[in-house]
């Protein structure tokens, strides 16, 4: 009766999943049919999708997964890749699961969803794949990995990767499958009712990219001049927060915006910033290049968004 209503589910998926393509194509040829301006219009009335430019090519794996067998980025180039961080014991990673398990089942030949658990013993992980039916690969994360990955402070935690390995999307908590869905098929070039933007990572992604950020959460520098915004930028890309994160003040702002400690360093070094004479010069709101800051030594126990 299981496997029944197993093949059920995911019959009725695949029909759904088939009929949203039918629709999509069909708005799109409809799209085509109308006149420059409405064509316009309608473009602008879709809802956006946004991939980095120029992304980085994504860390290597190095896990093996609950069959023994060594998981690696390099099998699956041409691929799609979804790379889910998650637990048993986080809610958003158990709700998400049974949209990725229709997800794989949809797009099997040309997706791959790769499980990566942070915080559960390795028989519970089975068992719980076992119960859940997830078809798709299912490991243990090491710390090396987590590190790469940015340390995942939140989860469920999930980086889309392209079909040349490289990470253009990064989503933290519980999204609306239906994102996923458009983000894999745009990705494998199949037409979807929404336009694509392209962006550049200031940490959104990758926080060692903190650096190239003119703007921070909860930071104020609309008051400073391009040369006083320029050095409090420069500042918040050496100084270290102190709340034990082990990250600069900027990634910190970036990692956890809720962080009293570099909320109120940031804004004791934009006060100082604007002490500070001003020349007049051309205006140049970029943060200068800084080395790339150490990634913290044992990541905190990752959060489940509510």
């Amino acid at each position: 009766m299981r496997q029944l209503g197993n093949s059920l589910r995911i019959a009725l998926a695949v029909c759904a999943l088939a009929s949203l393509g039918l629709a999509l194509r069909a708005q799109s040829h409809a799209q085509l049919q109308q006149p420059p301006q409405q064509q316009q219009a309608a473009q602008q009335q879709q809802p956006v999708i946004r991939f980095v430019r120029d992304p980085d090519p994504a860390p290597d794996l190095k896990a093996k997964d609950l069959n023994g067998q060594e998981l690696s980025l390099e099998a699956y180039k041409g691929k799609v890749v979804l790379l889910n961080f998650w637990a048993t014991w986080c809610g958003p990673c158990r709700a998400e699961i049974p949209s990725l398990i229709r997800l794989q089942e949809a797009y099997k030949d040309r997706l791959q969803i790769i499980g990566m658990d942070v915080d559960d013993d390795e028989e519970q992980l089975r068992a719980f794949a076992r119960n859940q039916g997830i078809n798709y690969p299912v490991a243990m994360t090491s710390l090396p990995v987590r590190l790469a990955y940015g340390g995942i402070g939140a989860l469920p935690t999930l980086f889309v990767i392209n079909r040349e390995s490289k990470v253009v999307q990064k989503h933290v908590g519980l999204f609306n499958p239906a994102l996923y869905e458009i983000e894999v098929r745009a990705l494998l070039d199949i037409p979807v009712a929404a336009r694509v933007e392209t962006f550049q990572d200031t940490g959104e992604v990758f926080l060692t990219h903190a650096d190239r950020a003119t703007m921070l959460p909860g930071v104020d520098t609309s008051k400073l001049t391009p040369e006083q915004r320029m050095a409090a930028l420069h500042k918040l890309n050496a100084d270290t927060c102190d709340c034990g994160c082990k990250y600069t003040l900027a990634q910190c702002r970036i990692n956890d915006p809720a962080c009293s400690l570099s909320k109120e360093r940031a804004a004791v070094i934009v006060n100082e910033a604007a002490k500070s004479p001003s020349k007049d010069a051309p205006e140049n709101t970029n943060a200068p290049a800084s080395s790339a800051p150490s990634d913290p030594a044992d990541p905190p126990k990752p959060r489940s968004p509510k």
